[in-house]
């Protein structure tokens, strides 16, 4: 039987699997024995209880942006200059692992990005490229494009189908996101700038060209660091029969503001 996983566990769990994604995650993928236990730890930190927060106030810079949450653009409308944008969504997806990754490809066309695509792809045209992405097991690759970046692992909760909804974030320095939670892991590819994740079981950092996970059901806030735009791709796959994110009452201490 999992022992019960306290804060500090959580947080030393999901900074190693941040070492071993970037490292050493090709020994992992090997080993099935290992995959089942990471997805029993992490699971086991994504289903316990969020833990409150600091009750000490964040720092008067926490007001000087309103927060923002990635939202639906009606067709038909611009979008703002700054944000985080819904793009794509697919319905109805079932994986026979859980644990998956998130397969980011470019192609000099969009119809050559649909020619690749599986039924479960999606194809978005941003940041003046053609990406191709796939939700899918750690050996599971397209036979065409450019591999950009493999995003995971992403461990997914129990559900009967699961969502995944696709965004672009554009954000300046010094703003953020609203406190909230996923009902399943979230992954981002930062395109440009860099970002800090302050989440109940830890900080997490990325900067262009690099990679960041959070399990669901973890209580975060995005704090855009540095002095460069950040642009960014988001997925979030989760139980279907829950809602994308909900905002949660967590307050974060803000570590990313130091």
């Amino acid at each position: 039987m999992t022992k019960a996983l306290g804060r500090r566990d959580c947080a030393t769990l999901v900074r190693a699997v941040h070492y071993y994604r970037e490292r050493r995650m090709a020994s992992i993928s090997r080993n099935p024995l290992g995959y089942a236990a990471l997805a029993t730890l992490l699971l086991a930190c994504s289903t316990r209880a969020p833990t409150k927060g600091s009750i000490r106030q964040p720092p008067s810079a926490l007001h000087e942006h309103a927060p923002f949450s990635c939202d639906d653009v009606p067709a038909g409308t611009s979008r703002p200059a700054y944000g985080c944008f819904n793009i794509a969504k697919v319905d109805g997806l079932t994986f026979r692992d859980s644990v998956v990754y998130w397969f980011l490809y470019t192609f000099p066309t969009r119809s050559a990005a649909e020619a690749a695509r599986t039924p479960t792809g999606v194809v978005v045209e941003e940041d003046g490229k053609v990406w191709l992405n796939e939700i899918a097991s750690v050996t599971s690759r397209a036979q065409a494009g450019a591999l950009v970046s493999r995003v995971g692992p992403l461990v997914l909760p129990p559900a009967p189908t699961y969502t995944a909804i696709y965004s672009y974030a554009v954000m300046a320095p010094g703003q953020r996101s609203r406190v909230h939670t996923h009902s399943g892991p979230e992954g981002w590819y930062v395109l440009a700038g860099e970002q800090c994740l302050e989440t109940s079981v830890g900080v997490f950092r990325g900067r262009t060209g690099e990679t960041v996970i959070v399990p669901g059901n973890v209580p975060m806030e995005l704090y855009i660091t540095g002095s460069a735009l950040r642009r960014a791709l988001v997925v979030v796959v989760h139980d279907s029969r829950q809602p994308r994110g909900t905002p949660s009452s967590w307050i974060p201490p803000g570590a990313c503001r130091q």
